[in-house]
């Protein structure tokens, strides 16, 4: 199979897996036991921080290790207004549920959200964020790239604008890490969300960088762990294969000149034998492995099963897959419902070949003409 899913999850980079069992073997100590079998799990904790800090720009006491992004964005979201009791948050109408659903929640508890809308390019323009600011809006969240189309939303003005105002400010970091250059100082964010399993690393684990001076009320109770921010003990192979995975992605930023040649070449193949395929999102500000197209006159979920044992591509994002209603996020950028139920999600990976895309693509332009003519 070919596989074209990696805004999904990623293959565990074989690095990271036998870092992970060596880890399993050896640091099986509670990191809080102050005996060398804790200490030793204490120190593999310790260096796992700091990868994950060198790699956007923070410091080690700056990164909360968490279950996931899910975790990552509830704790964020309701952690940093909880204690108000009440005020005003600013969204957008394409965040991931992890971010949605939390706003919908405060909003059942008394606290007032707006969600901004996009252009038809998926982009949120800072000037609506702005216009949508009150004097008690506490937090604004907006994701840096959308998970289904890919598009890069303009945070360091965002960023800019939430220091000016003096309103915090979180981003869901979970599709760019790995894909493009992030630094946090840099897009003057207060909080980011980080996903181990979205850039080669394994499901289960993730981070929030939290910068230095935020306060947080946690949302789950326990023991202190990670600053008294998310209790339970540690999973230490995890956090292990998340720094490792972000000391790789570190290393190997070549990767995204790779992502970008073969993603202008997947659509170009794809281009050349549907005329009638249509971009969905920013032509350039994009994450440069993925995909998001329409193709007139067919029913995505129909292509998708035609092709499911040869190509693993999406027709939104892996959260929705299956249901038969068209994506939110397409239909905020204009499409109808008909263009937006014909439209597919294609994302590369780091080890996503040439030959494989030129497959790929003539495997999905003769499953289209097939379903035409049915």
């Amino acid at each position: 199979m070919i596989y074209l899913d990696h805004n999904a999850s990623t293959p565990v980079d074989p690095e990271v897996a036998d870092y992970m069992h060596s880890l399993l073997k050896t640091d099986f100590g509670n990191p809080s036991s102050s005996h060398g079998a804790g200490l030793r799990a204490r120190k593999s904790i310790d260096a796992a921080r700091t990868q994950v800090a060198d790699l956007i720009g923070a410091s080690p006491d700056e990164i909360i290790f968490t279950s996931g992004g899910t975790e990552s964005n509830n704790l964020a979201i309701i952690g940093s207004v909880r204690q108000r009791k009440k005020g005003h948050i600013v969204t957008s109408v394409i965040e991931h549920p992890s971010v949605m659903n939390p706003c919908a929640h405060l909003e059942d508890i008394g606290f007032d959200c707006t969600y901004v809308g996009v252009d038809n390019q998926g982009r949120v323009d800072p000037e609506r964020i702005r216009k949508a600011l009150r004097k008690d809006t506490l937090l604004i969240s907006i994701m840096q790239a959308n998970n289904e189309t890919g598009v890069i939303q303009p945070i360091e003005e965002i960023g800019a604008l939430a220091c000016e105002k003096g309103i915090l400010f979180h981003t869901d970091a979970a599709q760019t890490i790995g894909k493009i250059a992030v630094n946090a100082v840099q897009l003057r964010v207060d909080m980011l969300t980080i996903v181990s399993h979205k850039f080669c690393g394994p499901k289960g684990i993730g981070a929030l960088y939290v910068k230095r001076g935020i306060e947080l009320s946690p949302i789950l109770f326990g023991a202190g762990h990670e600053r008294g921010l998310r209790p339970g003990t540690e999973n230490v192979p995890g956090i292990g294969g998340l720094g490792k995975a972000c000391e790789i992605a570190g290393l190997h930023v070549q990767e995204r000149s790779h992502l970008k040649r073969v993603t202008d070449l997947l659509y170009n193949d794809l281009k050349t034998n549907l005329p009638a395929l249509r971009l969905n999102g920013h032509e350039t500000e994009r994450l440069p492995n993925t995909l998001n197209v329409c193709i007139p006159g067919i029913d995505a979920l129909s292509l998708l099963e035609i092709i499911k044992d040869r190509v693993a591509v999406s027709a939104g994002s892996a959260c929705h897959a299956g249901q038969k209603k068209p994506s939110s996020v397409l239909t905020a950028m204009g499409l109808s419902d008909a263009d937006a139920m014909s439209s597919i999600r294609l994302s590369a990976g780091r080890n996503t070949g040439e030959d494989e895309i030129r497959k790929a693509a003539g495997i999905i332009a003769a499953a289209v003409r097939d379903l035409i003519k049915s």
